[in-house]
């Protein structure tokens, strides 16, 4: 791939493109907003696959049980939204190292998958888990490095002390195949960046409440798992994965601002290596909150 190629590929897409989103759905309530703003963006994004990632804490027996309950939990949201589209299950367990694949049938699926694009014509991979089943893809087929875009929702700021972030620690192991296999790639930092775009109760209840059952689902979702924690405060709650998807809707910088550095390589120590002469990526530091936001809750009611 051309340098030219590579940051053409690197800017918001123009014109309709097609997208697969790689999700822990069970872990957090904001994966269930990302995959409705998704879903509910057909102007301009075209939801090809659904692929359920792996994750292990609290709610997960493993990071099996936690892709089986993803994708049950996709499942779920698909029948709300009464939308069709193919499902895989990924990952069951995380990468041993940085050779060896996780077979599954949503690695597998992308590795063929991106046998119809090009870099002219790239496949967009939304990932907002842990990136296991991206990175398998890609050592299962080189080709998928060169035929996809992949938007990470993953680390934190490169000012931020470290970079154990959820999506990040789990399997760092994946995140350093994708990020060092050269694949255009789209870095949006959790804490100091993302960690912006949050949500309140009294805004739940006047966007969401009683306008639909999706609404609603999404509404109670969110409130419940808030005041399990944060009963009694002023909370808010972060739904960092709709940003993510958002990005591939961030027309004349809308929703967000980024800029073009070298791609930082994540160590097993939980900070970055940073390489001048590494491939670039985009890296977002700026999410406009108030803009994005209108957006997501105008689709998530209309």
């Amino acid at each position: 791939m051309t340098l030219e190629q590579r940051l053409e590929n690197l800017s918001v897409p123009v014109g309709k493109v097609d997208v697969v989103l790689d999700t822990d759905a069970y872990n957090e309530v904001d994966d269930q907003f990302a995959i409705a703003y998704l879903l509910r963006s057909k102007e301009k994004l075209c939801c090809k696959a659904l692929y359920a990632a792996p994750f292990l804490n609290s709610i997960s027996k493993s990071a099996g049980d936690g892709m089986e309950k993803s994708y049950d939990e996709i499942i779920k949201l698909l029948a709300l939204l009464d939308e069709r589209v193919e499902v895989f299950r990924g990952s069951e367990t995380f990468l041993e190292n940085e050779q060896t694949p996780v077979v599954s049938a949503a690695a597998r699926d992308l590795a063929e998958r991106v046998k119809d694009y090009s870099p002219e014509n790239p496949l967009y991979v939304v990932a907002i888990g842990a990136i296991t089943n991206i990175a398998s893809a890609i050592l299962l087929n080189p080709e998928v490095a060169e035929n996809t875009v992949v938007v990470w929702l993953g680390g934190h700021a490169l000012h931020y002390r470290d970079t154990r972030e959820f999506n990040m620690y789990q399997d760092i192991a994946a995140a350093r195949v994708v990020m060092g296999s050269g694949v255009p790639f789209v870095h949006l930092p959790c804490k100091g960046v993302v960690s912006a775009f949050a949500l309140s109760k009294p805004e739940i209840e006047y966007w969401l409440k009683g306008k639909s059952p999706l609404a609603d689902h999404l509404a109670d979702y969110t409130v419940e798992t808030a005041e399990r924690y944060a009963s009694g405060t002023a909370w808010t709650r972060v739904i960092w994965d709709v940003v993510a998807v958002a990005w591939l809707l961030n027309d004349s910088d809308r929703f967000m601002d980024s800029r073009i550095i070298p791609t930082p390589m994540p160590t097993y120590d939980n900070l970055y290596e940073e390489y001048p002469d590494a491939l670039p990526e985009r890296y977002v530091y700026y999410v406009k909150r108030d803009a994005l936001m209108t957006d997501l809750m105008n689709k998530l009611i209309g």
